[in-house]
Formats: C-alpha cells, structure tokens, sequence
C-alpha cells in the first residue's frame, strides 16, 4: 500500500464504498442472527451512507437509520435533513416534523421497524459497548421498545467495530492528507510562534495556519505548556505566556473531508532541562519501537507493552504514566477516536487497513508530562507507515 502524501485532494466516496460497507455489516447480520441495525449517531451515518453535516452539535432533533440484512439503509429522519440525505447511499426517506412535542420520530420509527421486520419477532441490533452512545432521549427509547414487543435487543458494537477498524484504500488517503496538511503546519510553526506568546494566542494562530494550509476543520485542538512538560493533555488555552525554559504541545484532531488525523508536536522555548531533553527522546524512542512492533499478527496489547517497555527502561514510567493516561494510542478514522485501543487489556490483532495512533506519555520528576503522537496505516505487507512526517529525534528548540 503506497501512500502518497502530496497527493490531490479527494472528495466524497462513490456508491461503490458504501455499498461494500453495507455489505460487509449484513453478512456479520446474518452470521450473527440480527435482522435489523438500528443507528442514532454521526459516525454510523456518513459511514454507511455518507450523510455528513455539521448540524449533529445541536443536540434537538434525533436521527435514525435503519440497515436490514440485505438493500441500502433506510433513513428515518426530520424534515430539515431530507435534502442532504436525497444525495446518499438510501433506499428511501421517511421524515417527520422535528423537533415534535410528544413525538419526535418515534412512532413513525417503530412503523419502519414493523415494516421492514414484516410485523414479525426480529432481532434489532444497536451500538450498546465501549465507544458508543444512544442519541435519543431515553424516554423516547422506551416509547419505542414499548411499541415493539417482539424485539429482542442485541448489541452490534463488536459488529460494526470490526468492520470500521479496516479502511478502505479511500479512506486512508483521506487520513493521510489531513496528516500532511498539519505536518507542514507543524514544520513552519516556529516562523510565528515565539516567547511570551499568550497559549489563547498560540492556538488561535495554530489554527488559523491550519485552515490557511487547506484543512477542512479543527474540532480537537488541545495541549499545554510548562517547565519541562504540561500539567495535563486535554487543556484548553489561557492566558499563561510561553516562556523560556517551558515545553509546548499542542494535540491536533483535524479533518479533511470528513476524516481525522490526531498527533501532536513538542517545542521547548530558548531552552529545555537535560531531564526534559531525555523524555523527549526516550518518548521518541518508545515511539520508534511501537511503530515498528505494529505489524500484522501482533495484538494491541503488545504494541502497548513494548512501548512500555522503552519507557520503564529510560526511566520515565512510575505508576501514573500508563495508568493515569490509560493507553498508548488508539483507532482513528470518521472519528477523533476509534477502537482498537493500545493497552495492556486489549488483545485485538493488528491486521492490515488498520489506521491507528502510536502515542506513548511518561512522567517527569516535576510531575509534568510528555506525550508523542504519531499516525500510521498497516500496509498490506503487515508493515506500518507513517501517515504524519515524523517528528524530530531530538527536541526542538525555539529561539535557541
């Protein structure tokens, strides 16, 4: 698998993927016995029929689209989204008047349900494990069940996350351009960054370059500075000034048509400790390891522990450094974040077409961190490669 990433932009997918997509799903329906799939959520959505919108951050309307054992999916949804989803991979467009005072969709979902169920005992499956949410008020949830019962309820998590972990050729160029979009954003910060820069500031820029360089979205931007490492990885900014002797790291989850690349970059400003200076490069270390233990036929857990490893052994990791961030790296694709999850509990094996993050933290004396995040893809020789231009060896340093 060649990636290459100076390559054109590519927009949209055609019938084709989202018809493989499908098909790949009903026939674990079949083999698992479940008659229909019930989604509520973004993701599921543009995955199986490309329906993508920013109007999922206003929490009013529910969604549903329903996927049978063989066909396109069924979409079951208000009125304001019937336009957009005219131009996706469906079979057919039922909608309501949303937002409803005593029905929003409900009954007309529980009717699409008999229907496409032939008024028969059926199993519905839905994302019910790790990683999923039900976006429909639960009373409403309850209403349906009550207007169903011969439904037996499966869970479909382990379903659909087998399928999403493998990406198609399509999907990982799309990854691999937004980590060549924010790569070069990150080998050019130091031209406008500089000491005594507002971290509010810091980020305002960062992303305005990022746009500027023709990424479509910044909805993940997170990071921190401090003396030798960051209090913590999910901060937003303040006001506090980069000044010398702190490290800075911003965590970018950016997307290119719909798709994420997640990593981030260390600078120190003007100068850094020896200790920082050394869990830079033990973490950059640890980092090389993972990448290179990510193959084919490895599972999750022993990328995790070979990290782990590099960590312990240049004397970074103690009882927080794994424990506290709970893993080294983690799926990535239509969301920031995905399974499988680079743990010390998860077994999943590493095959190719998986996308994932290679991203190991450790803790300094002064109890501030330092993470490394880079994004690969396992080629269809089991091998990893980069989907981000790596970062360098040693810490960098700004105004040196």
């Amino acid at each position: 698998m060649s990636i290459d990433h100076a390559a054109n932009a590519v927009y949209g997918l055609n019938n084709d993927e989202y018809a493989n997509r499908c098909q790949q799903l009903q026939q674990r329906m079949a083999e698992q016995n479940i008659d229909l799939l019930l989604f509520t959520t973004a993701a599921e959505f543009y995955y199986c029929c490309g329906f993508y919108t920013p109007f999922w951050q206003s929490p009013t309307r529910p969604w549903f689209l329903l996927l049978a054992r063989c066909g396109k999916p069924v979409a079951v949804i208000p009125t304001i989204g019937s336009t957009l989803m005219q131009n996706c991979y469906v079979e057919d467009i039922r909608t309501w008047s949303s937002p409803h005072p005593s029905d929003d969709g409900v009954s007309l979902l529980a009717n699409t349900i008999n229907e496409m169920s032939e008024g028969g005992s059926f199993t519905l499956g839905m994302m019910q494990g790790r990683q999923s949410v039900m976006r429909m008020p639960p009373a409403d949830f309850a209403a349906l069940c009550a207007q169903l019962p011969t439904m037996r309820l499966q869970d479909a998590s382990p379903l659909v996350q087998q399928v999403r972990m493998i990406k198609s050729a399509a999907e990982i160029a799309k990854i691999a351009r937004a980590g060549n979009i924010i790569s070069k954003v990150f080998a050019h910060w130091h031209e406008w960054l500089h000491s005594g820069m507002p971290l509010r500031e810091i980020f305002r820029q960062f992303k305005i370059h990022c746009l500027q360089a023709g990424i479509d979205d910044i909805p993940y931007l997170a990071g921190g500075m401090g003396n030798g490492g960051y209090a913590d990885v999910i901060s937003p900014p303040d006001n506090t000034a980069l000044a010398a002797g702190d490290v800075l790291m911003l965590d970018v989850g950016a997307t290119y048509d719909g798709y994420y690349c997640d990593f981030d970059r260390n600078i120190a400003c003007q100068h850094a400790s020896d200790e920082a200076q050394r869990c830079y490069e033990v973490l950059w270390q640890a980092s090389e390891v993972g990448i290179a233990t990510a193959t084919a036929g490895t599972t999750c857990r022993q990328v995790f522990s070979a990290m782990h490893e590099v960590i312990c052994a240049g004397g970074f990791a103690d009882s927080d450094s794994a424990a506290g961030v709970g893993r080294y790296g983690h799926g990535l694709g239509i969301e920031l974040t995905e399974t499988p999850s680079l743990t010390d509990w998860d077994d999943t094996p590493i095959v190719p077409g998986m996308v994932l993050t290679i991203e190991p933290s450790a803790t300094l004396s002064n109890h501030r961190l330092q993470v490394h995040e880079e994004n690969i893809v396992i080629g269809a020789d089991g091998r990893a490669q980069l989907l981000t231009q790596r970062a360098a060896a040693q810490l960098p340093l700004l105004n040196a």
